[in-house]
């Protein structure tokens, strides 16, 4: 898995490419603890080179929601695939993490979580 971080402003995007699995896991652990220490307040997550998320991948998702909230830390994910899609709306995650279809939607949702 490859992991691609910008930072503009108070917002962070994270660009996934490859799989997402209990190996990988911890690179993407190690880039949201990064993001969280950063002060941003905007995470942006571009998943259009995701190809599959294991449940450890999901996990480390679901283990920064409560830090995001208590920090108003606002998070998005976007160019999900179906394929990857579906593993979140199996699991009933879609209602934890937001999940948009373009980086626009994506920015915009964080643009508004906070205000």
């Amino acid at each position: 898995m490859d992991i691609v971080t910008n930072k503009d402003g108070d917002t962070v995007t994270i660009s996934l490419y490859g799989e997402l699995d209990a190996s990988s896991s911890i690179r993407l652990d190690k880039e949201l603890e990064s993001a969280l220490q950063s002060k941003s307040k905007k995470i942006l997550v571009d998943c259009l080179g995701l190809t599959y998320i294991s449940s450890a991948g999901l996990g480390v998702f679901m283990s920064y929601l409560h830090d995001f909230e208590i920090k108003k830390i606002s998070i998005a994910l976007f160019n999900v695939s179906e394929k990857v899609k579906d593993v979140f709306y199996i699991l009933g995650l879609e209602s934890l993490i937001r999940i948009t279809n373009t980086k626009e939607e994506a920015a915009a949702f964080v643009n508004e979580l906070y205000v």
